[in-house]
């Protein structure tokens, strides 16, 4: 369920690996629940942002991505019921499954900042975010018309899609104004919600030492809680909480995120409302559920949730959940909590953190590059370029493998 970066990407995997063991699938044995009319490649929204390519270049319909051997049925899950082994969809169908992959996403709660919604839908409010398909090209048209004054991007505590994605269009305002001659006139600031700029020790601190380099101010700890577009004032909750208004211009807001309604109140959430699957075979933990797995931004896994996870986890979820099929038995596949956050440091340059469960760098190039905590323009093409190509053209159909690209892994 779920046909988004995960879903699509498992559906096809799953019926590609019982075709390769010689077991191939009937037509409509695999199916997809969404009731989605379109599909985004939501990584390219920060490129948007930046000016580099139009949203359109980021959106298909779901239903010119779905193959005919695989069955789609337009609807969402609004219930599990594990213990029949079925879902109950918006319509009041219940659906019955051998096996679940549950990929459903995660929630953005846009109203828990107060006056944010308001604020987005008004064109000249000065507040914007490269979290929707609706509001990622405003966040171009805010940062390229500012001429003079503050700009303010923010970060949550918490779980958000892309963690690194908040400083991302950060760092591109930044170069962009430095580029047109405005950097003297605009103060740039981050006030995030958490302790550092970036989980990974390695990588925040030499994006610390960037952002004093190139005189950003930053404020920690600071969780932004209201909008006031009106008297552009932005209102953060600080860790004693006692409150402080910031005055800004321009204002980019990475609204706070969490796990689904449906899954939370499920029987299949963690204390958190996660769907709780084993970190390494994302199978449920619980004996009795397991013909169900998860992966994607809606699984407990504790790594960043980002399309390059994704990646990583299928392989490992479709080789475990054919084995239960096949022998009963969990497969030895293991995935290690591998996740990339390609984060833009500016037009031609980019860092490339790449890292596993622990917050441990992970890096592919590292080898033959060097470091790849210093920014490079090779990594800036993988993210404008390679990435999006190989997303349209092998992700969604389950033709890609993480870091060994479309070199499907063995397991042993």
């Amino acid at each position: 369920m779920g046909p988004g970066s995960g879903g699509l990407n498992i559906a096809n995997q799953i019926y590609d690996r019982f075709k390769a063991a010689g077991k191939q699938l009937n037509k409509g044995d695999v199916l997809v629940l969404d009731a989605a009319e379109y599909h985004y490649y939501q990584p390219g929204w920060t490129l948007v942002g930046a000016g580099l390519r139009p949203k359109t270049d980021f959106r298909r319909s779901l239903a010119s991505l779905v193959p005919g051997h695989i069955s789609h049925i337009p609807e969402n899950v609004t219930s599990f019921s594990p213990a029949t082994s079925s879902v109950m969809t918006q319509s009041g169908r219940s659906v019955t499954y051998e096996s679940l992959v549950v990929a459903a996403g995660l929630k953005i709660n846009w109203d828990a900042i107060s006056g944010l919604t308001k604020a987005l839908s008004d064109p000249s409010s000065g507040v914007s975010s490269i979290y929707s398909y609706n509001t990622c090209d405003k966040t171009w048209s805010d940062i390229d018309s500012l001429k003079s004054g503050n700009a303010v991007f923010t970060q949550p505590a918490g779980i958000i899609k892309c963690p690194g994605a908040p400083q991302k269009i950060m760092w591109m305002a930044w170069d962009r104004y430095r580029r047109t001659n405005r950097g003297s006139y605009i103060k740039m600031d981050f006030y995030s919600g958490l302790p550092t700029m970036f989980a990974v020790k390695k990588y925040s601190d030499a994006l610390n030492a960037l952002r004093i380099e190139r005189g950003v101010g930053a404020e920690f700890l600071h969780n932004l809680v209201s909008v006031d577009a009106g008297n552009r004032k932005a209102k953060f909750k600080k860790a004693d909480e006692t409150t402080v208004d910031i005055d800004f211009t321009v204002l980019h807001v990475t609204p706070p995120m969490g796990p689904l309604d449906f899954i939370k109140r499920s029987p299949l959430a963690d204390a958190e409302g996660w769907l709780q699957v084993d970190h390494t075979t994302l199978r449920h933990v619980n004996p009795a559920y397991g013909n169900i797995f998860a992966l994607g931004d809606c699984a407990s896994l504790p790594t960043s949730r980002t399309a390059a996870a994704i990646t990583s986890q299928t392989p490992v979820l479709a080789e475990n959940l054919f084995s239960v099929v096949d022998t009963g038995k969990v497969g030895v596949a293991k995935y290690d909590g591998y996740t990339s956050c390609p984060l833009l440091t500016g037009y031609g340059e980019l860092m490339l953190t790449e890292f596993k469960y622990g917050f441990e760098p992970k890096e592919s190039f590292a080898n033959y590059m060097g470091d790849q905590k210093t920014p490079r323009r090779v990594y800036y093409h993988l993210k404008k370029d390679l990435f999006p190509w190989a997303y349209w053209n092998f992700m969604v159909h389950g033709k890609w493998f993480g870091p060994s690209g479309p070199i499907r892994p063995t397991f042993l």
